[in-house]
């Protein structure tokens, strides 16, 4: 891959990138004004007179042709100034930040859990099923795997909660006042796109060891730990980091339903809140820092599989 496509790629995503951080920038400036009502009635109150009305609406600069208030949005925006909550009258940026932490600690410890326990459970059930070996133990991954995949976040939070908060009482049912009260929702976010994961990654894992360099592999009888370290688990790790980034959007998207479920103060949490209350400065910015999150998380992926996967990298850009 000549310098020339590397940097015909990288401009290219750029632009890719950019195209999507813009569009999702009207997308969110359009909520404010294509939600049915009068945003300035809402800060004003049901009671408020025409003229207080008409202040709150040239305070919040809806009086302003609505060209003119995009450019003032997107640069408030790149100032890092969302305006104040219609709800509390707080900066958006104050409220976002003291919910951040635990949106980012629950999609962090769900994306370890799906990366690493979906490899490793994709990995085993190639190795066990190769070559047509194991139809029982093939059709009961396949079968439980769809089965968990299918189950919507709340409903698997709320078994989860029933289950070992409610009726074992072994882990806490709702919060952060204790360490463990992360475990139940990490699992409620991540078991669905590990089912999804693991299931790719069988696919692969049989996949290489039907190529002729693994069969060499075996026919030098090498052993097993080096065939799988050296030829099959590079692959699989490719596999998994391919859609890393649609498990990133589906993890971010579980959050919100988790989070409520298990009355968490994160973002999703606050979203709903948010959406419940029409405080649309605090919904516009979390949908921005969520979708924003999904289209950065997703140009960095492409780009890892770019450089690590020699058949991604040596392909015409």
């Amino acid at each position: 891959m000549t310098v020339v496509h590397v940097l015909t790629w990288v401009a290219r995503r750029i632009g890719v990138t950019a195209a999507l951080l813009a569009g999702l920038l009207v997308v969110s400036f359009l909520l404010l004004h294509l939600v049915p009502g009068d945003p300035a009635v809402r800060v004003a109150g049901l009671n408020a007179t025409p003229e207080q009305v008409m202040a709150v609406r040239q305070r919040l600069g809806l009086d302003q042709p609505i060209h003119r208030q995009f450019v003032d949005y997107v640069a408030h925006v790149f100032q890092f100034d969302f305006g104040r909550s219609f709800q509390t009258g707080e900066p958006v940026t104050e409220v976002i930040g003291s919910r951040f932490g635990v949106t980012l600690r629950l999609a962090v410890a769900g994306i370890v859990v799906t990366m690493s326990v979906g490899v490793i459970i994709g990995l085993v059930m190639g190795a066990l099923t190769r070559e047509g070996r194991r139809r029982g133990t093939e059709a009961s991954f396949a079968l439980g795997t769809s089965l968990v995949g299918a189950v919507p976040e709340y409903v698997m939070g709320t078994l989860l909660a029933l289950v070992f908060a409610v009726v074992l009482g072994w882990l806490p049912v709702a919060g952060l006042a204790d360490p463990a009260g992360l475990i139940l929702p990490t699992i409620a976010v991540s078991l669905a796109p590990t089912a999804v994961l693991s299931r790719i990654v069988r696919v692969e894992t049989l996949a290489v060891l039907a190529q002729e360099y693994t069969r060499a592999a075996w026919a030098k009888r090498l052993r097993p730990l080096r065939v799988y370290g050296m030829h099959v688990l590079p692959n699989a790790l490719t596999a998994a980091l391919t859609i890393g980034g649609l498990v990133f959007a589906g993890l971010l998207g579980g959050t919100v339903v988790v989070e409520n479920v298990f009355a968490l103060p994160g973002l999703g949490s606050k979203l709903v809140e948010s959406v419940m209350a029409r405080d649309y400065p605090v919904v516009q910015a979390v949908i921005l820092l969520l979708g924003a999150a999904i289209v950065l998380v997703n140009s960095c992926v492409e780009a890892a599989v770019k450089l690590l996967d020699p058949r991604v990298r040596t392909a015409t850009p």
